[in-house]
């Protein structure tokens, strides 16, 4: 199965193309240049450089959430737009989820953060099982404070992930939790890792795809005052 995805759920913007799980190509950028400028533009990009389009692909997959909301939206629009276009179906999976694929430590707690802003990190909870990493609680908008008592209750050491990972890194440390700091290089959320949690969930008509936010962007907090 060719899989093309993509990810602008954070600064970072990644697009990748994958076969039955291996990678073929994938662009990564983190510049901070917004999104709508270069998300698609890496997409048809690579799908040029590798011989193949669109319309090769059997599935596109994109982070539908959490992270920042401009950036989430735009990822879900131009992945419902490609797949709309060339009558493909779609897949959004979680941010946090395609981390924890892309990050395989068997022995460890898989935590993927994200720096949600107001004091708070998103983040969600893993561990590998039988091949794949599976979920120990669901996606959620928590305070270090409040991850910092549900990690302790582990026995086992957590990794941390995501570009919130040195910001709990200090919190959690300082705290007294046994975390370790994932690498630089396998630090951010990537396209790769949303091609294999796609593989392993149920695509969908473009129609369906809606961004996932965990909470009220700010327009709408200040609506409701």
């Amino acid at each position: 199965m060719l899989v093309l995805s993509m990810d602008s759920s954070a600064k970072p913007a990644s697009a990748a193309v994958c076969a039955d799980g291996v990678l073929l190509g994938q662009y990564f950028q983190n510049s901070g240049l917004t999104h709508s400028r270069t998300l698609l533009a890496m997409a048809e990009d690579l799908l040029k450089n590798l011989e193949l389009s669109v319309a090769d692909m059997d599935l596109i997959a994109v982070s539908r959430g959490p992270g920042s909301f401009t950036g989430v939206r735009i990822g879900v629009s131009a992945a419902n737009g490609l797949a709309w276009g060339a009558d493909k179906p779609v897949c959004g999976v979680s941010t946090l989820e395609a981390m924890a694929f892309q990050t395989e430590h068997k022995e460890l707690v898989i935590c993927p953060v994200m720096d949600a802003r107001r004091s708070q990190v998103y983040n969600a909870l893993f561990k590998w099982q039988d091949g794949r990493p599976v979920r120990l609680c669901e996606d959620r908008a928590i305070s270090l404070e409040d991850l910092s008592a549900v990690l302790k209750t582990f026995d086992t050491p957590t990794y941390l992930v995501g570009d919130g990972a040195c910001l709990s890194y200090d919190f959690l440390a300082g705290a007294g939790v046994s975390c370790l700091l994932a690498p630089a290089l396998m630090r951010y959320q990537t396209a790769y890792g949303v091609a294999l949690a796609a593989a392993a969930s149920k695509p969908t008509s473009a129609l369906e795809l809606e961004p996932s936010y965990l909470r009220p962007s700010q327009a709408e907090r200040e609506k409701s005052l």
